[in-house]
């Protein structure tokens, strides 16, 4: 399958050379050396999966996917970065991220990355499940509550759609990292970030709370508490 991808990296280098495995893959790639043209590339939308470096001038990674986030769109981001604490981490998934691959990285690992995330983005359906004052169309990445209209990042929707399959049951973190990441899961601390994202869009402007941790298993959907 050939996939159409962005690429916002300025290092010139690392730039060619991804470019150069992707084309001989037969994929189309676009580039962008500066966050800027590469925020008003992705907005315009078309691509199946954007790489985004972090370290970028005029707009970084960061405020380029929050703000691509904030835009409605939602396709996939991998961010490529030399920074590699816990933080740096949980702050790209906070702001939007769907994955995170740490400079330096083998060319076949970014391939594995980038087609497991077009993989799981195209994996929707046009079932509208519910619970509550919550609803949701996995295909369509529409999400509601109380008549507002929730704007979710790709992995938010999957874990969400499991979260609502299961409600109000108990979903186990296993579970949720494998609906979100698939077999390239990250750690749980990617898990707990995503959750948090997820509970301040679907929670945090209204009265009643929805989403609810269960200590030592996982997380829930519930209208009432027992």
């Amino acid at each position: 399958m050939s996939l159409s991808l962005l690429l916002v990296e300025d290092q010139r280098d690392l730039a060619e050379s991804i470019w150069d495995f992707f084309e001989r893959r037969g994929h189309r790639i676009d580039h962008a050396a500066d966050g800027a043209l590469g925020l008003r590339l992705a907005i315009d939308g078309g691509f199946d999966v954007i790489i985004l470096d972090l370290g970028l001038p005029r707009l970084d990674g960061l405020e380029l996917c929050r703000r691509l986030r904030e835009a409605g769109r939602g396709t996939p981001v991998l961010m490529l970065t030399a920074r590699d604490t816990l933080d740096d981490k949980l702050r790209g998934f906070a702001e939007g991220a769907d994955d995170y691959l740490v400079k330096p990285f083998a060319m076949r690992e970014l391939e594995a990355r980038v087609l497991n995330l077009q993989r799981r983005q195209s994996g929707g359906d046009d079932r509208v499940l519910s619970h509550g004052p919550l609803s949701l169309r996995p295909g369509q990445r529409s999400c509601q509550r109380e008549g507002v209209e929730l704007a979710l990042s790709p992995i938010q929707t999957r874990l969400l759609e499991r979260l609502l399959q299961t409600a109000p049951g108990v979903v186990r973190s296993e579970d949720l990292l494998q609906a979100g990441w698939g077999e390239m899961a990250p750690g749980s601390d990617a898990l707990h970030s995503q959750i948090r994202a997820l509970r301040a869009l679907i929670d945090r402007p209204f009265a009643q709370p929805l989403l609810h941790t269960v200590h030592g298993l996982g997380y829930r959907l519930q209208t009432t508490i027992d």
